[in-house]
């Protein structure tokens, strides 16, 4: 099953380096990792997406307890208790004639060009992870050169 943690950290050197060094020292997989400064300079956000079940993403959140830079572990289960967001560049070098065809999908998908060349577009889209898979499989045919992604990044719904 897919997770995704949601964990406050101290903002020091090192950090990065002793969390995902308790995943690969217990044979844990990150499938994705976002970090960056929350509004307090002192902390960090990190987002990370791995697969397990039940006893497994229990076993990680209490490693990740006893790291002695983490301030807060939200394991974020369903996704109706937090928004999730992924932001990916896709770069198309599509023939003349589909070109139109291109920006045509680039609208649908409310994604934004945010740069052409003679030959290409490079195109900006966020949302989840379905959204992103679909518009690569649609561009793939019309000349999908490279895909860029994030990975996610989440907050918790509702209320403080």
């Amino acid at each position: 099953m897919r997770h995704t943690i949601s964990v406050l950290v101290r903002n020091e050197f090192g950090v990065l380096s002793r969390v995902s060094g308790m995943f690969s020292g217990r044979g844990y997989n990150i499938d994705s990792l976002n970090v960056a400064p929350t509004l307090d300079p002192e902390v960090s956000c990190m987002t990370l997406v791995t697969h397990g079940d039940d006893a497994i993403i229990e076993q990680i959140t209490k490693q990740l307890h006893k790291l002695i830079d983490v301030i807060t572990v939200k394991d974020y289960v369903g996704q109706a208790e937090f928004v999730g967001r992924e932001l990916a560049v896709l770069k198309v070098a599509p023939l003349p004639e589909a070109r139109a065809e291109v920006l045509r999908i680039v609208e649908i998908f409310r994604g934004k060009v945010v740069d052409v060349s003679a030959k290409s577009f490079a195109i900006e889209v966020t949302g989840g992870q379905d959204k992103i898979d679909a518009m690569a499989r649609l561009l793939e045919p019309l000349g999908l050169q490279q895909v860029v992604r994030t990975g996610p990044i989440a907050v918790a719904r509702g209320g403080a």
